[in-house]
């Protein structure tokens, strides 16, 4: 079936439609890829077409390329992928290149415009194909998002889009859209040169413009080309390249390949000609592809993502379970961030807590939220109310009545839940699920206060909760298909990504996510200088070090969830060590960045100014371990929680693994997820990993069965628990 439709009209302008059957949005596949090259001989051949404009029949003009193309095209490159790769690659080059050429020749004359013509949203291969155009009109559509946000996934703009946005802004003002992947709406992407107009109905502008009979040639084509900012090995060119690499290796820390191929595909570019930079982009594309990192980061963060997002772990026959009303009980700060997502996704929203002022307060974190959209552009005065319309703050559980599904999210104390459990219940009807948002205690044992167990769940948000894309589902030993397939179908509604795993103390993220804060104190206990610690961290990718994020949630919390965890497994109990620090720092009234005071001192302002000079009573020992040790407990830490995690069932879905450790807590994204990451080193080189680790430092790293068995058949976790795998 045709994703590009041709068509020439009475005046000779021919239009290229780019519209995918059976896609809400345009992604460019191989095949496609062949149809637009086609079109582009037919105008450039037929002396009655003018000129071209090449739009979209759908309200977006493109989301990029098909990610499971990407993934796909190393596997079938041939015997030698590099070259079958870089191959593919060129041929891509070669179609935008012969549309910025136009027909033109060696002395720049002849040739017929072709212009670009955007409804809306136009991302990744969405921005490069216009940008090989001669000019591009966008539509005034404020929700329209175009940039070029693959450094995301692990790839980098690999279809000239680097070379030509360097050329056309200077690599200074393209460093943003290239190396952070932003994003931008016309007319912001108008102001900063992404786009050439910003117009009503950019069709009929394209086609103006294309018989106005207009000059088509690039600045980069026309003699003398100087690039902005100035080339390499100009004095300010000199000092803009030697900025970025300190920002690029600043936010990286030299763990994403994507990141240093992009620079070094620019830097190089940057002194050749510009046919010449197109194969060093595409260079650097193929052995970006060639690294394990990008298939890693692709699959979790797109393909395994996108597949979650659509159900693939949904239960099979049960029919739609969206949420008209929702219920939330607890105006806090995590019950004020549900109500506000839900409110935003046209979800009606019954706030409730035990004070009218207590609910109000609730509410007003949407309109201060609101407030700071309007105040940025981002939204608008009828918005907001419209927003704050659905959301009734009350003490009255009767306005309850009719909601498909209460969440509760009140204090971490089983009696607290259990009361506000028993009175949803006598104002719901039996159709309503209800959900408890708890970050530690067994959904099974909440769910004794139900008469309903099995429509009884635990439903894990992150805070802030507007913010954080993973949604927690913990199924209970007694809850029913129905009752995840309407959290599931919550989840969707709310545009966030949902993982579900089985009922256990900690369920699946703070189960992986504790161990590595743990054993970051326990480090500084034994005498590992503190800053090795968080270094050794930033440096394998993690966002942030375990003393910093043990003060971003509060050492408060941390004293709690330690001695409730004590309590539970008695004797059992494995962190006495972290205990002691931990419990010091409590004493000394350092409970984390709320109080101003924790591992970090603090200003003010609530700015961190360093670690805290106090460490210092844990004296530094004088033989500090290697990075690498450090690094391989605070990996090892989470990825044996998460292997245990998926030998005893908790998880039953890999995908679900890699996705949640990388939106939940930062697992290392470069790695794809700790499966992943398994995967590149090995399993065998795991287990021998930890079998060293094991013997120096204690039986929590001891390889689980289920590593060991994977490491004696030279076995990988894609390889034998992807259900896309075993689907095929």
């Amino acid at each position: 079936m045709a994703e590009f439709h041709y068509a020439v009209d009475a005046d000779g302008v021919a239009s290229i439609t780019w519209d995918v059957a059976g896609r809400s949005m345009n992604v460019l596949s191989l095949e496609g890829l062949k149809e637009l090259d086609a079109h582009v001989d037919a105008a450039l051949a037929d002396e009655a077409v003018r000129g071209v404009v090449i739009t979209s029949g759908k309200k977006d003009f493109a989301g990029g390329m098909d990610l499971n193309v990407i993934a796909r095209m190393r596997d079938e490159a041939g015997d030698d992928p590099a070259r079958g790769l870089f191959e593919g690659v060129m041929a891509m080059h070669g179609v935008l290149r012969k549309i910025e050429r136009a027909g033109m020749d060696d002395r720049n004359k002849g040739g017929k415009p072709i212009a670009a013509a955007l409804p809306g949203t136009a991302l990744g291969i969405g921005l490069e194909l216009p940008l090989a155009c001669h000019r591009i009109f966008a539509a005034d559509n404020p929700k329209a998002k175009i940039g070029l946000p693959e450094i995301m996934v692990g790839i980098f703009p690999g279809a000239g889009g680097t070379t030509r946005l360097v050329r056309k802004l200077g690599a200074m003002a393209a460093a943003p859209f290239l190396l952070e992947g932003k994003l931008s709406d016309p007319r912001k992407a108008k102001s900063a040169g992404l786009i050439d107009e910003v117009v009503d109905d950019p069709v009929a502008a394209a086609r103006a413009w294309v018989l106005s009979g207009p000059s088509i040639v690039k600045p980069w084509d026309e003699k003398g080309y100087r690039m902005p900012g100035g080339a390499p090995y100009s004095p300010s060119g000199f000092m803009t390249f030697v900025g970025a690499s300190a920002m690029v290796n600043g936010k990286t820390k030299g763990v994403y390949p994507a990141a240093k191929a992009l620079l070094s595909a620019v830097y190089e570019g940057a002194l050749v000609p510009f046919d010449t930079a197109l194969r060093i982009e595409a260079r650097w594309f193929t052995h970006v592809l060639m690294h394990p990192s990008s298939g890693a980061m692709i699959r979790s963060l797109f393909i395994n993502k996108e597949a979650l997002e659509k159900g693939a772990v949904r239960p099979a026959g049960v029919p739609d379970q969206s949420v008209r009303k929702l219920g939330v009980i607890g105006a806090g700060m995590m019950g004020a961030g549900i109500a506000l997502v839900a409110a935003q996704a046209g979800i009606e929203v019954v706030l409730v807590d035990q004070s009218q002022e207590a609910a109000d307060k609730g509410r007003a974190y949407t309109e201060a939220h609101m407030d700071k959209g309007i105040a940025r552009g981002k939204a608008s005065p009828e918005k907001k109310a419209e927003i704050l319309g659905r959301i009734t703050a009350t003490t009255d559980y009767s306005i309850l009545s009719g909601a498909d599904l209460v969440i509760e999210a009140v204090f971490e104390d089983p009696a607290i839940k259990a009361e506000v459990t028993k009175r949803v219940q006598a104002a719901v009807g039996e159709a309503c699920i209800i959900a408890t948002n708890t970050s530690t205690l067994p959904i099974s044992d909440l769910a004794r206060a139900a008469d309903r167990p099995g429509d009884f769940i635990g439903i894990h948000f992150f805070s802030p909760v507007d913010k954080m894309m993973l949604v927690e589902i913990i199924k209970g030993r007694e809850t029913g298909d129905r009752a995840v397939a309407r959290a599931l179908d919550f989840v969707r509604q709310i545009r966030k990504t949902p993982i579900v795993v089985n009922d256990a103390r900690f369920f699946y993220a703070n189960r992986c996510i504790i161990p590595y804060i743990n054993e970051g104190i326990r480090m500084v206990g034994e005498g590992v200088a503190p800053a090795l610690v968080e270094n050794a961290a930033k440096l394998v990718g993690m966002p942030l070090g375990p003393l910093q994020l043990v003060d971003e949630t509060s050492i408060e919390l941390g004293v709690k969830i330690a001695r409730a965890t004590k309590a539970a497994m008695g004797a059992a109990y494995p962190d006495e060590a972290v205990d002691a620090v931990l419990f010091w720092l409590a004493d000394q009234g350092r409970l984390g960045r709320k109080a101003g005071a924790g591992f970090y001192a603090y200003d003010e302002a609530g700015k961190r100014t360093g670690l805290w000079v106090g460490l210092g009573h844990y004296t530094p020992a004088a033989q500090q371990p290697e990075l690498s040790e450090v690094q391989h407990r605070l990996l090892f830490a989470q990825v044996l929680e998460a292997v245990r995690a998926l030998e005893q069932g908790i998880l039953t879905d890999i995908r679900e693994g890699d996705v949640g450790a990388i939106l939940g807590w930062g697992f290392a994204p470069w790695s794809g997820g700790p499966f992943s990451w398994l995967d590149m080193i090995g399993a065998g080189r795991a287990v021998e990993i930890c079998a060293d680790l094991a013997a120096r430092h204690g039986p929590r790293f001891a390889p689980p069965a289920l590593l060991r068995e994977m490491a004696e058949r030279d076995e990988t976790f894609y390889g034998r628990f992807d259900p896309a795998a075993q689907a095929a």
